[in-house]
């Protein structure tokens, strides 16, 4: 696709598990896009500090620096007029209202790249990550490696016994895991007739 000869702006989505190289991605488009003299702000929550304030790292030790935001709303704030593309990592940690900012940023002609996680703990959506990737004009949704058995990952197991939302953390607090060994997957069961259209559905957790 020939990002550099967009006439409209396109929101697009990089997604999957931790440890699957979401960030990495999201600076490699960036950097195309700076090799093609195209300007690019670069933002993330503020609440990440793990690789420092300012700074986007992916867990290749690739970086680039950025600007830490508390509110998604800061985000129309600070984008210049010179700018043709808005990088947004670990978006999935925004309130809702990321999923307006974007829409507004596309329409104003820019190119929105946005990466985060997108199930939590449980294997559930993340956040807003599930209305992004409705609106999104592109998603990549890229896979890790099972930590059990090598097959391609989908899913981040939490292994502390926290049952935080939000928990910041790295290999010691997360791994990587395919359906079949992530513990944590609610479960959906039917009731009444299983050939109806509208079943009963009741989600039990899977938690330990």
């Amino acid at each position: 696709m020939a990002h550099g000869s967009l006439q409209h702006g396109q929101l697009e989505v990089i997604c999957g598990p931790m440890f699957s190289g979401k960030t990495e991605e999201l600076l490699r488009r960036i950097r195309r896009a700076q090799i093609a003299r195209q300007r690019v702000q670069v933002f993330k929550p503020a609440l990440d500090t793990r690789f420092g304030v300012t700074t986007v790292v992916s867990h290749s030790a690739q970086s680039m620096e950025s600007t830490p935001v508390n509110d998604a709303l800061d985000i129309l704030e600070f984008v210049k007029d010179s700018t043709r593309i808005v990088a947004i990592d670990e978006v999935q940690f925004f309130a809702p209202s990321i999923v307006a900012v974007t829409q507004k940023l596309v329409a104003r002609g820019l190119r929105v790249i946005v990466a985060g996680l997108d199930l939590d703990y449980l294997g559930r959506p993340f956040g807003s990550m599930g209305e992004l990737l409705a609106c999104a004009d592109e998603v990549a949704k890229i896979q890790a490696i099972c930590t059990i058995c090598g097959a391609p990952a989908s899913r981040s197991q939490r292994l502390s016994v926290s049952k935080e939302k939000i928990l910041l953390g790295e290999k010691e607090s997360y791994e990587a895991r395919c359906r079949s060994h992530f513990d944590g997957e609610e479960e959906v069961q039917y009731e009444g007739n299983p050939n109806s259209d509208s079943p009963n559905i009741l989600l039990n957790s899977n938690m330990n």
